[in-house]
């Protein structure tokens, strides 16, 4: 049996699921492994939990090579899925002036019929933490996947809602029903914008977050600002963590690379304040190097979460 064949391996660490899209970024000089809740189960292994990714991907080379890729890393690949007919999943990345990333997000792909089977539901049932989106539940198959998963989780579970938007994969349908599963929701400051729109809520960053955590009963709020560092929000705490100075390789992932540093060190015990820093570092380092997934377990094995 390969690493990470079998939930059995690595029980002893809290397991944090990426639930939703597993793909290739596509970028100008070659592809890389991505999708945002991949993302977050990686680095979450690399931060020292069981990161597991529940996805589905085509029977096809470029499955086969990221399977490859996440075994490599010892990520328990055991509930993720392969689709007869559908490809996997691409993504084409352009970074613009700004050193922003630009996304084209291919259709028809293996992660759109995403499942729900008995081994997902027994994965969910174990987890610590889950993180899913908004771009997986684009076609109804893998919404109601997500939607059963997420509720098949213990009631500890930290239960992640990166709202991620992307082009116009969203609907204020899927977003309500994803808030009212979450403990935790995380979005950039452009996403506020839009949300506060849908919603009515006040376009104040920290009435904003207030205002969410009455009407859908949430733990956290957490806001990231790019090079202005991150908000993060409780019911009686507002922790404003000011932005550090790196050199940007690409900003892709850096926010996935946020959430997973804020998950662990919430199932380490750390307090609110020290887990907005701790994740916002982990955020600026993914951003200093290029891709989604960079190697980085030894220089996060160095840092201290206070």
């Amino acid at each position: 049996m390969r690493k990470g064949d079998s939930l059995t391996e690595n029980t002893n660490q809290p397991i944090v699921v990426g639930l939703g899209e597993l793909l290739w970024d596509v970028f100008p000089d070659g592809k890389r492994p991505g999708g945002a809740p991949a993302n977050v189960a990686f680095q979450a292994q690399q931060l020292g939990c069981c990161g597991l990714v529940a996805s589905r991907i085509g029977q096809d080379n470029l499955g086969n090579e990221l399977i490859g890729f996440l075994q490599s890393k010892n990520l328990q690949t055991s509930v993720i899925q392969r689709d007869e007919t559908a490809p996997t999943g691409r993504v084409t990345v352009s970074i613009n002036a700004e050193n922003q990333p630009e996304y084209i997000i291919h259709e028809d792909v293996a992660w759109d019929n995403l499942e729900f089977t008995a081994e997902l539901e027994t994965v969910m049932q174990k987890a610590a933490a889950v993180c899913f989106g908004t771009l997986a539940q684009r076609c109804a198959t893998s919404r109601e996947t997500i939607y059963k998963a997420v509720a098949a989780t213990p009631e500890k579970c930290l239960r992640v809602y990166d709202i991620n938007i992307r082009q116009d994969y969203y609907d204020i349908a899927w977003i309500e029903s994803s808030l009212n599963l979450a403990t935790i929701l995380k979005l950039n400051d452009d996403e506020v914008d839009l949300l506060a729109s849908m919603l009515k809520l006040p376009a104040n960053h920290t009435q904003f977050a207030e205002a969410l955590i009455d009407k859908y009963d949430l733990n956290l709020v957490c806001i990231t600002r790019g090079a202005n560092g991150c908000l993060v929000v409780s019911l009686d705490d507002s922790i404003d963590v000011p932005g550090e100075p790196i050199e940007v390789a690409d900003t892709v992932g850096a926010g996935d690379a946020f959430t997973a540093g804020l998950i662990f060190s919430q199932l380490s015990g750390r307090s609110l304040e020290a887990s907005a820093f701790f994740a916002n570092k982990i955020g600026g380092i993914v951003a200093s190097h290029h891709g989604a997934m960079p190697d980085l377990i030894d220089e996060f094995a160095k840092l201290k979460i206070g």
